[in-house]
């Protein structure tokens, strides 16, 4: 009678340049896996909770994986079923359809999670040649959740301003991320 490996032994050992290749990989698609398996699941916990198990069933069967293919494809497919195990397991799903069209969704979602990672990377790349008083702008309304009155009173400036100075900054990201995209698509 054979028995199945310790839970967090891989099915075969690897090489340390392999170890160092799944780290990487994982690391390098931890956000969107984590997306993709939130697509999938109730709520962030949940999420977190059915991508640590998909990424300890990734380390076990790394060695099935052949380098230099899709290893997004590869990983998501992992969360997929770990995510439907842990709503089976829980009884916790969003809604109840089929296998079949869980499957068809999931490989969609695939999709639109890179295509939003994609973009997300081109909107940070655009916002890193802003000018810095157009960052910290961006940053004090989008990221620290300051008001624009509350700022334009700081500055001693009409909120209008703010919010104009704001236009023209979003216009400019808008543009400069349609031809990042433009470019990736391109190149790829």
């Amino acid at each position: 009678m054979t028995t199945d490996p310790a839970p967090f032994e891989p099915t075969q050992p690897l090489s340390a340049e392999r170890q160092e290749e799944f780290v990487g990989l994982l690391n390098a698609a931890h956000g969107l896996l984590l997306r993709y398996v939130m697509s999938l699941v109730a709520n962030r916990h949940d999420a977190e909770d059915v991508l640590q198990r998909a990424s300890l069933v990734m380390w076990r069967r790394f060695s099935t994986f052949e380098a230099g293919t899709d290893f997004i494809a590869w990983a998501t497919t992992v969360a997929f079923y770990e995510a439907r195990n842990f709503q089976r397991v829980t009884g916790r799903s969003r809604v109840e359809f089929d296998d079949d069209l869980m499957r068809t969704l999931a490989a969609e979602r695939v999709e639109h999670v890179r295509h939003w990672s994609l973009r997300t990377e081109a909107l940070e790349h655009c916002t890193q040649k802003l000018d810095v008083a157009s960052r910290q702008l961006v940053k004090a309304i989008y990221t620290d959740g300051v008001q624009a009155v509350d700022l334009a009173r700081r500055q001693g400036c009409a909120p209008k301003t703010i919010y104009n100075k704001l236009t023209f900054i979003r216009r400019a990201l808008a543009e400069c991320v349609q031809r990042r995209m433009a470019e990736t698509a391109r190149t790829a």
